[in-house]
């Protein structure tokens, strides 16, 4: 198992909370993110949801640090997360594979979500670096990302925001163009 790949945990988390509604709202929603990972299901409670909420606030307050250029808050904060929620690796071989690394299923479900997307994030930070880590900068949108392709408009994440943001600046690009052709003298239109 790619360890790294963990750290899509964090995305998937943090962008339950968007800033028109908050989709992790009840344990119906929180058993619906975790669908997508059989290994993170169990008996869910109130208490549960909640922990789930304040870990979605603590992944989110590394991605503003990170944006803000506060790598060593980012930092401290992520391994404030590590030293909470420990991993337990342990090897593994099963359908076929060879053998690799997963992360033990011992603890609650916030506990163990919590550890794999902080050993993931970790992951991802030392393999890509911290500057990888970002903040949608699109018009209504909020959401968290990794910079992995290099080919969307800094800031966004993804193509959509990235379209909506350039439609966003579009008049300000002009009132830009305008302004320079007046300071140049220019203004023969």
């Amino acid at each position: 198992m790619d360890l790294a790949s963990y750290a899509d945990l964090v995305v998937e988390l943090v962008n339950t909370q968007d800033p028109a509604q908050d989709s992790l709202r009840d344990l119906d929603t929180l058993q619906d993110l975790l669908k997508i990972r059989p290994h993170l299901s169990g008996r869910l409670s109130r208490r549960d949801l909640d922990a789930m909420r304040d870990l979605r606030t603590e992944l989110r307050a590394i991605f503003e640090s990170a944006a803000a250029g506060d790598h060593e808050r980012a930092i401290e904060r992520l391994n404030a997360l590590l030293i909470q929620h420990p991993i337990h690796p342990q090897v593994s071989g099963h359908d076929g594979q060879d053998w690799h690394v997963h992360l033990t299923e011992g603890g609650s479900v916030p506990d163990r979500y919590a550890a794999g997307a902080s050993m993931g994030l970790a992951v991802y930070i030392s393999d890509h670096g911290i500057e990888r880590l970002g903040i949608c900068q699109a018009p209504g949108c909020a959401n968290v990302y990794f910079d992995t392709a290099g080919s969307r408009s800094p800031g966004c994440c993804s193509e959509d925001c990235a379209g909506r943001a350039d439609v966003a600046a579009y008049p300000a690009r002009r009132r830009e163009s305008a302004d320079a052709e007046i300071r140049s003298g220019d203004v023969s239109r």
